[in-house]
């Protein structure tokens, strides 16, 4: 006699160490109150004993509807997907993002890459406060005016004169910003210690002549 596959999964847990219906309820085990099916439950697990064969009531086709049951109740449980940003926030986003391009490339503009600023850089800082910055003097000695070596002088001394020097060149051995300054006044980019103090020292000999021009007039 032919059996269907109903009743095959039905002996089979039936032939089990331990069947369902020889062990206690576990909601009773956890001091729950037990759930009873519905009447449609009812009604559906009574048609699946229909097809199945299998006389009904039955404990298999209750167990399977109530475990039905319990997984629509889990799948109700998880968290929804999160759903994506409005287009408002979007866009908002990409124009903070245009804006800070804008600025970084801005700021790109107003650095000499060769040291010092350009002269976006010298009007960007006109009208932040108001200075009146000036290209470095690059003209050899004997062009130099009395200002001239006063700016150059005082230039190397703050820059190359004080006691502790920032970094001159990066982890990767290249320059620093403060190092490349010097390009922009017409001295060598020191890469040592010795090389700026050697720049700080011209300062100095540009301010005594500097003075001495001034104290003869």
């Amino acid at each position: 006699m032919e059996t269907s596959p109903g009743l095959r999964r039905w002996v089979s847990m039936a032939t089990k160490a331990r069947s369902p219906w020889k062990r206690s309820n576990p909601r009773k085990r956890a001091g729950k109150q037990s759930k009873h099916l519905t009447s449609a439950q009812k009604a559906t697990a009574k048609a699946r004993a229909r097809r199945a064969g299998r006389p009904y009531p039955n404990l298999v086709d209750n167990m399977r509807m109530a475990s039905k049951a319990s997984k629509k109740k889990t799948a109700k449980k998880r968290p929804a997907k999160k759903t994506a940003r409005p287009r408002t926030a979007r866009k908002s986003a990409k124009k903070t993002s245009r804006k800070t391009a804008r600025k970084s490339s801005a700021r790109a503009r107003e650095k000499d890459p060769k040291g010092g600023l350009t002269a976006a850089g010298r009007a960007a800082f006109a009208r932040k406060d108001g200075s009146h910055l000036k290209p470095g003097v690059t003209v050899p000695l004997s062009e130099m005016t009395p200002q001239d070596m006063r700016r150059k002088g005082s230039w190397a001394v703050r820059f190359y004169g004080r006691k502790k020097l920032p970094p001159l060149v990066d982890d990767r051995g290249r320059p620093t910003r403060h190092a490349l300054s010097a390009h922009a006044w017409g001295e060598p980019v020191p890469r040592t210690v010795a090389a700026a103090r050697r720049i700080a020292a011209k300062g100095e000999r540009l301010l005594q002549r500097y003075r001495r021009i001034q104290q003869k007039r």
